[in-house]
C-alpha cells in the first residue's frame, strides 16, 4: 500500500465513521433512553454509565473509570456500583436498546422500514463483523461485540455503529496512553484544537475548574500548550495531537478498508439523511458538518 493510498484509506475511514456517528450518539441524548433508566430507578447520568458499561457485566467502578478514560473518577464512583443495586446489567442493556429503538422510530418515522435503511444496516454490519475478529486490546469493544445482534434493520445499523465506535474508542485510548496523556489532559488538548468548547468538555466529565487549570499548567510545562489567556497548542503540541489522531484513524481503519471505497461511499450516502435527522433533533452541533457533507 503506497503512502498516498494509505492516507486516502485513513481519510475514508474517518469520514465514514463521522457520518454514521450521530446515528449511534443519539442514545446519549435520548429522552426515551433517559425515561427507561428512570424506570429502573436512576438518573440519566447514572443510566449512561450503567447502560454503556452493562456489556462488561456488573463492572466495578475502577473498570468503568479505566475503559471510559476521561471522566472524573468521582463522577463514575457516584454511579457505579450503585447502579447494580437498582437493576442488573442485563436490564440496563435492554433499557438502552429500548430507548434508542423508541427514539429512532419517533425521529425517522416510516424510514425505519425503508429499503435504504435496510441496505445501510447490511453494509454497516458487514464492516462491524470484521472488527469482531480482532478484540485483542479492546475491552469495551469486545464486551459489546459479545452482545446479540438485534433483528430490526434500524437497530442493526445502530448496533453496528456502536461496535465500530467502541472499536475506534479503545484504539483512541491506546493512542492517548502512548502519548502520555491522562484522561483529563486529553480533554484539554482536544479543547485546545478549537473543535469543541472547553467548558463543555470539562463540565460534561465533571472536572472542577481547579483540576482543569492544573492540567493546563502541566501541559504548558511539557510543551503541549502555549502561554496566554486562551488555550492554544504549541507547534509541537499540534504535531503530537495530529499523531494521536493519525494513530486512532490507523487503528480504526480495518473495517472500512475491508468494506472498500465504493461501499463506504454508498454507506455514507445512505446514512447521512438519517444522521442528519437525528442530529437536528438531539445533536445540533453535528448538523453543520453533516449539511456540508451533503452539499
Amino acid at each position: 500500500m503506497t503512502q498516498n493510498t494509505d492516507r486516502d484509506s485513513l481519510a475514508l475511514a474517518r469520514q465514514t465513521w463521522r457520518t454514521l456517528e450521530p446515528y449511534h450518539g443519539a442514545v446519549y441524548f435520548s429522552p426515551e433512553a433517559a425515561g427507561q433508566y428512570a424506570e429502573l430507578g436512576v438518573d440519566a447520568r447514572t443510566g449512561y454509565f450503567a447502560s454503556r458499561s452493562a456489556a462488561l457485566g456488573a463492572a466495578p467502578a475502577d473498570l468503568v473509570i479505566a475503559t471510559f478514560y476521561n471522566f472524573n473518577p468521582q463522577l463514575v464512583r457516584r454511579a457505579i456500583p450503585a447502579a447494580w443495586e437498582a437493576a442488573t446489567p442485563e436490564r440496563f442493556a435492554a433499557a438502552r436498546l429500548t430507548g434508542i429503538d423508541t427514539t429512532l422510530r419517533r425521529i425517522l418515522g416510516a424510514d425505519v422500514s425503508s429499503p435504504a435503511l435496510a441496505r445501510a444496516a447490511e453494509l454497516a454490519r458487514t464492516a462491524a463483523e470484521v472488527t469482531v475478529r480482532h478484540p485483542q486490546g479492546r475491552p469495551l469493544f469486545a464486551a459489546h461485540a459479545a452482545l446479540p445482534w438485534p433483528s430490526a434493520p434500524h437497530l442493526v445499523l445502530w448496533h453496528a455503529q456502536t461496535l465500530l465506535r467502541e472499536f475506534r474508542g479503545d484504539g483512541h485510548v491506546a493512542a492517548l496512553l502512548t502519548a502520555g496523556l491522562s484522561g483529563l489532559e486529553s480533554l484539554v488538548t482536544h479543547a485546545a484544537t478549537g473543535d469543541i468548547d472547553a467548558g463543555v468538555l470539562r463540565d460534561s466529565r465533571a472536572w472542577t475548574p481547579e483540576q482543569w487549570e492544573q492540567a493546563v499548567q502541566n501541559l504548558r510545562e511539557r510543551g503541549w500548550l502555549g502561554d496566554g489567556p486562551h488555550l492554544a497548542l504549541t507547534e509541537d503540541g499540534t504535531r503530537r495531537r495530529a499523531e494521536i489522531e493519525h494513530t486512532t484513524d490507523r487503528l480504526a481503519a480495518l473495517p472500512y478498508i475491508t468494506l472498500g471505497p465504493a461501499a463506504c461511499a454508498e454507506l455514507r450516502s445512505l446514512v447521512r439523511p438519517f444522521s442528519l435527522a437525528v442530529a437536528k433533533e438531539l445533536l445540533p452541533w453535528a448538523v453543520d458538518r453533516l449539511s456540508e457533507e451533503s452539499a
